[in-house]
């Protein structure tokens, strides 16, 4: 009896952990529950199920507990980064990109992929997702594209960048397998470099898709010529152009409008804009305000300053001398105190990043809910010895290719933690077994992060959909087929050239 038991209890584990993530991503895909709601009485409704109840409280205060670092690490990112996004560090980079977008719908995307690219080099998710939306999002309103689009391809490309050694996965994999990073990483280089390619087109072909959706884009006053490029002129500070891009739009749906300032809109046939007294970048109708280049609080005289204290914070990130939150928190403190030295200034700024903070703190807390449940009652480690016990004998000599294609589905449902340290030294000793390579598997675990960069697990994911006023069930609908097909790519690239 206790035998049978003892089989029946991990099968009905398995069951409930997968069904409590079925139900979870259903629930916030209709929209019948917030995600915030559904990370925490899901759960804790599932514990339950599972006669576990009495112990939830263990489960979240040590699921808290675990994610505690990640939290005060995000509140202290969009703090600093957010300043540094006030006093100006990133635009030039943005003008640079924009200048590149002009008005066209299919450079907007693309540019949305290149930026999210460029800034993932820091390797922090969180920081990628509020600068690459504070540069777009007014661009996206003002032109009537979708906004999904933007979460998609700046967590698909994010998602590819993030396997750089100092990004977490690679280190966690070397860890894991006591392998170095770098004999893991630099082979993979050429197929992630076709995975990063593999995005560009994807913005590409969603941009070209875009521009057929919204219409040709023209300057007021001239014809529409076929392939006709708007770009965004400003004007002189005070006038209705400078609130506004003067672009005039043919051929678009009566639905889509152009964003005017102070929450109107105008139409295809209407003016651009109305006037926006200080020159400044339009707010969309959510009150969302764009980067203006005159803003007040901009600090010229301080931006190789603001530079130099970002190179050095992220270099010692990258070098490990003081953990993550704890760097954050003295940049935060720092540039605050030197970019604002008066008091009201500081709460200003403070109180203008409070509500992402609350937001991101928020959902990381509750996502501490879900993630304790799964690991405290043992789901997880049950349903990932189930797909590992799942292989056929004769995958054997390929669990490279099983590794990477486990990946996908395995480091979207658990956190990179569970993966490499759970799940990978399972799969790299069925793989020694048979000949294979534990660098081999360790390169082919790493395949699945431009997928998982979505996961409802993933802290920063929710940075992006906050900031970008996308509903995540929107945003995970949309993207998990053209991130799942992006780490396909990467995988038959890596195999291609030899490298899992």
């Amino acid at each position: 009896m206790a035998q049978g038991g003892g089989t029946y209890l991990p099968h009905m584990l398995t069951f409930l952990g997968f069904a409590m993530i079925a139900t979870f991503l259903v629930l916030i895909m209709m929209k019948k529950m917030s995600p915030i709601a559904a990370l925490v009485l899901i759960p804790a409704l599932f514990c339950v199920f599972a006669g576990k109840g009495a112990h939830l409280g263990d489960y979240v205060i040590e699921g808290v507990g675990k994610l505690a670092p990640t939290a005060a690490m995000l509140m202290f990112a969009i703090v600093y980064f957010g300043v540094m996004i006030d006093v100006g560090l990133f635009d030039p980079i943005v003008r640079g990109i924009l200048r590149f977008c002009k008005a066209d719908p299919m450079r907007v995307v693309v540019g949305t992929a290149v930026l999210a690219a460029i800034v993932s080099l820091d390797g922090d998710g969180s920081t990628t997702f509020m600068i690459t939306v504070s540069a777009m999002y007014p661009l996206y309103k003002r032109l009537g594209l979708s906004l999904v689009v933007m979460t998609g391809v700046a967590a698909t490309a994010n998602g590819v960048m993030n396997t750089l050694p100092w990004g977490g996965p690679t280190a966690r994999a070397a860890t894991a397998l006591k392998l170095d990073a770098a004999d893991i990483f630099v082979p993979m280089i050429p197929a992630l470099a076709v995975g990063l390619l593999f995005v560009f087109v994807l913005a590409y072909v969603l941009g070209v898709k875009e521009r057929r959706r919204v219409g040709t884009l023209v300057l007021p006053g001239q014809a529409a010529p076929e392939d006709a490029e708007a770009e965004l002129v400003p004007a002189a500070p005070g006038t209705a152009a400078a609130a506004a891009p003067a672009v005039a739009v043919t051929s678009v749906p009566a639905s889509v409008s152009v964003e005017g300032s102070a929450g109107s809109s105008a139409s295809a046939a209407g003016p651009a804009a109305a006037p926006h007294g200080n020159g400044s970048a339009p707010a969309s109708e959510d009150g969302f305000q764009g980067l203006d280049p005159d803003r007040p609080t901009l600090r010229p005289r301080l931006y190789w300053f603001n530079a130099g204290l970002t190179v050095v914070l992220l270099t010692a990130m990258i070098m490990e001398l003081l953990p993550i939150p704890v760097l954050f928190l003295l940049g935060a403190a720092l540039a605050l105190t030197v970019n604002f030295p008066h008091m009201p200034d500081q709460k200003a700024r403070i109180a203008a990043h409070a509500d992402n903070v609350l937001n991101v703190a928020g959902m990381v807390f509750a996502a501490a809910v879900f993630t304790g449940v799964l690991t405290g009652t043992g789901m997880v480690k049950h349903m990932a010895d189930w797909l590992v016990g799942a292989i056929p004998e004769g995958m054997g000599p390929h669990m490279a290719l099983v590794t990477g294609l486990l990946s996908l589905p395995l480091t979207y449902f658990m956190s990179n933690d569970g993966f490499y340290f759970g799940v990978l030294p399972v799969l790299a000793e069925a793989g020694a077994a048979h000949g294979v390579s534990p660098l081999e598997i360790a390169r082919a675990s790493l395949v699945g992060q431009a997928l998982h960069m979505s996961s409802p697990l993933v802290p920063a994911v929710y940075v992006l959909v906050g900031m970008a006023k996308v509903e995540f069930g929107d945003h995970t609908r949309f993207t998990v087929k053209w991130a799942a097909l992006t780490s396909l790519v990467v995988l038959a690239a890596g195999m291609l050239f030899g490298i899992i």
